[in-house]
């Protein structure tokens, strides 16, 4: 598997009890943590909540974005996912990692000091070179929109 270079600022004890490394040979994603002084917070149904991640990253590679996902399980169990879908660390920041929580449940969730919340992935990223047109090229689809391709 291809590496990058990253450099990792770690702001919260957390990440001293818990080292930052990826959890199999073949993760993904690095685990985020909860970095609360609190035991735990609690998200109530409906509910988002930021939560600081501890760390901050130097991404050292300028075609490569980190982009924050939910975690599975979190997501699928508890429902707790990354409010905005994903979250995207673009190669050039350099503050703390945020991770915005929604609880999807009908139930109140808490959240442990330390515990995974989300996932940092590093892919590439394309800027766009921009030619303003006055017709796009047509294609068999066009513009149809929502479901326009049928439904199997």
């Amino acid at each position: 598997m291809k590496k990058i270079d990253v450099n990792v600022k770690f702001m919260h004890p957390v990440w001293d009890e818990n080292p930052l490394a990826y959890a199999t040979e073949f993760s993904a994603g690095l685990d985020l943590r909860a970095c609360i002084d609190d035991e735990e917070i609690e998200i109530g149904p409906g509910e988002k909540k930021a939560i600081a991640a501890g760390l901050a990253i130097e991404i050292r590679e300028p075609s490569v974005a980190g982009y924050v996902f939910s975690r599975s399980g979190l997501g699928t169990r508890e429902g707790l996912t990354v409010s905005q879908g994903v979250g995207v660390i673009d190669p050039d920041y350099r503050g703390e990692i945020t991770v915005s929580l929604l609880n999807t449940s009908q139930e109140v969730r808490r959240i442990r000091r330390g515990q995974r919340i989300a996932q940092l992935v590093f892919m590439p990223v394309f800027q766009a070179a921009i030619h303003p047109v006055e017709e796009l090229g047509t294609t068999d689809r066009g513009a149809g929109g929502f479901g326009s391709t049928g439904k199997h």
